[in-house]
């Protein structure tokens, strides 16, 4: 049996995110139909994580498995443009790479990379890849804020409620807003990420750099572990998964 990944790319917005829904039509279902059809069998497909409706990811990975014996060439040149053309236009396969049986996309990922784009000025053509704020941001008011987030290891004000997970605990190595063309970005990574997490972040912050919330009342917000104390979630077509890293086949670079 071989382990191929997959790094692609997908616009989020219509779909209900990564993972396979009921009555609902989601990126992994597309590619699953998308390989089962060109190499004549099922194929099921693993991804790096779920992002949610509407959520796009510039750089993902996923894996499936194919019998070695298999006369079919996934990692090939030609099967990569057959598998594009297969596809619709808002899914893009960079490449497929054989990896160890034992690497997966989702467990054996070290860190995950997300950016938030918010527009400044009314967005045209990016309309439906950022999220519109009238008014200036405290840029530095709000990166005070990113420093008690690196500081912090449960994220449960941050979380969407009633998941199954195990722990509400992250570890955050980065985080910071800049300012950019026309608007700002938002820059976080962390070993996991929690649903809605980055959202209700990016919401929460929005509030700080818009004069309504402090430092002091962020870290109230982060003590309480409680979600309903946090802002609103900011919309999800701002949102974009940029990278994700592996111990031995390294990151998008």
């Amino acid at each position: 049996m071989s382990r191929y990944f997959i790094h692609m790319a997908y616009d989020g917005s219509n779909y209900c995110g990564w993972q396979v829904q009921p009555n609902e039509l989601a990126v992994q279902q597309v590619l699953e139909n998308a390989l089962s059809t060109l190499l004549k069998r099922e194929i099921a497909v693993i991804g790096a994580g779920r992002t949610d409706t509407g959520v796009h990811a510039s750089y993902f990975i996923a894996h499936f498995d194919l019998d070695s014996t298999d006369t079919y060439l996934p990692a090939s040149k030609q099967f990569l443009f057959k598998l594009n053309r297969f596809l619709p236009p808002d899914i893009v396969i960079y490449k497929i790479t054989t990896v160890p049986d034992d690497m997966h996309a989702r467990f054996s990922a070290t860190y995950r990379s997300y950016q938030y784009h918010i527009s400044s000025i009314k967005p045209l053509y990016k309309r439906n890849y950022s999220h519109y704020v009238y008014g200036e941001l405290d840029v530095e008011a709000i990166n005070s804020c990113c420093k008690v987030i690196l500081a912090t290891t449960d994220f449960t004000s941050f979380a969407k409620l009633h998941t199954n997970v195990k722990t509400n605990n992250c570890r955050v190595t980065n985080a910071r807003w800049r300012n950019v063309d026309q608007g700002y970005l938002f820059e976080i990574t962390a070993d996991r990420f929690l649903r809605n997490m980055v959202r209700s972040l990016t919401g929460t912050l929005l509030d700080v750099g818009r004069g309504k919330l402090d430092i002091q009342g962020f870290k109230k917000i982060v003590e309480a572990k409680d979600r309903s104390k946090a802002g609103s979630s900011a919309p999800a077509k701002g949102l974009f998964l940029v990278d994700i890293g592996y111990p031995e086949i390294g990151n998008s670079d």
